[in-house]
């Protein structure tokens, strides 16, 4: 399979029960959206709810980092692209990015880790080896992708001189 480069088929509007006090969506419905388009992900790389369902095995979030770069308001139609930035044994580093669909910006990124968990024991576990080849097409195809400007950021904070 040639898996698509980059991965953008979750779609969404911002509804208006998202919007907070300052009229554009609150930023714990970015992570909701990204979420949604984490699903579509895991089921498109076979380790989704049937995945879950059938094994006992399944992806936890350990670690993300978000970058809210602009507005999104009422009725915004979103695009979310989706990259596979990198697999292991046991873990699954990927990201998104939401896009303002009509007006082609960018409104915000999402960068996270995941383990693999069976849920027998609650503890990390490596992929079974049948999963491996289409996550590392996945990673190996979105690797050929020029590099996530998004990607490998962190807070810092350097107080600034008066």
């Amino acid at each position: 399979m040639d898996f698509p480069t980059p991965f953008a088929v979750h779609t969404e509007a911002v509804r208006p029960e998202w919007l907070d006090y300052n009229g554009h969506m609150n930023l714990a419905y970015y992570v909701l959206v990204f979420d949604h388009a984490t699903d579509v992900l895991f089921d498109a790389l076979g380790v989704g709810a049937d995945y879950r369902q059938s094994t006992d095995l399944s992806l936890f979030a350990v670690e993300s980092h978000i970058l809210y770069q602009g507005e999104v308001g009422d009725g915004a139609p979103l695009r979310i692209e989706s990259r596979v930035l990198g697999v292991d044994g046991k873990r699954l580093h990927f990201g998104h990015e939401m896009f303002h669909a009509t007006e082609n910006r960018r409104a915000a990124t999402i960068e996270l880790m995941a383990v693999h968990v069976d849920l027998r024991t609650r503890r990390t576990s490596p992929f079974p080896p049948e999963r491996r080849p289409l996550l590392d097409e996945a990673a190996a195809a979105h690797a050929r992708l020029p590099a996530a400007d998004w990607a490998g950021r962190c807070i810092q904070f350097a107080p600034r001189s008066r």
